[in-house]
């Protein structure tokens, strides 16, 4: 199952993406054997300000996706749940998973009305560099669950 980070904006090098890219490429060789990956992010621009124009500039990228909306309003999961999800979903023959992360101002209501789930890394607002090394890490957590790793810890 392919799994694809879908952010509004582009990160300027920086340490959150320098640890993007290392949580991304630890989850692709950790999730080969699983049946996941590779994991990528696609960084997205709105040729417009606002919302629905983000929500225009998201849409071909989710075609043929089981999506989740990141979201503050969504549900928190711990990371023993979150790796359950996901591969519940590949056994149950999803192809491609995406994750979206909205611009400033969050997601489209529209968009994230029809995702089929909503994530929430707690109540706190993050920055969107953050929230995408979060993301990563959590991918990369989740295969490492799956696959027996010590790297977590209940």
């Amino acid at each position: 199952m392919k799994i694809v980070i879908v952010a509004i904006g582009r990160l300027a090098r920086s340490p959150e993406t320098e640890l993007v890219k290392l949580y991304v490429e630890r989850a692709t060789n950790t999730g080969r054997a699983l049946g996941l990956g590779p994991v990528e992010v696609v960084e997205v621009e709105s040729r417009k300000p606002g919302k629905a124009a983000e929500a225009e500039a998201l849409r071909p990228h989710l075609a043929d996706a089981h999506v989740i909306a990141c979201d503050e309003r969504g549900q928190a999961r711990s990371s023993r749940a979150f790796a359950e999800e996901i591969a519940g979903l590949r056994d149950r023959g999803v192809r491609r998973l995406v994750f979206l992360i909205g611009g400033a101002d969050g997601l489209d209501p529209d968009l994230v009305a029809a995702a089929n789930g909503k994530l929430a890394f707690g109540p706190q607002t993050w920055p969107h560099a953050l929230a995408r090394a979060m993301l990563a890490e959590q991918v990369y957590r989740a295969a490492s669950i799956l696959a027996g790793s010590p790297y977590h810890r209940d």
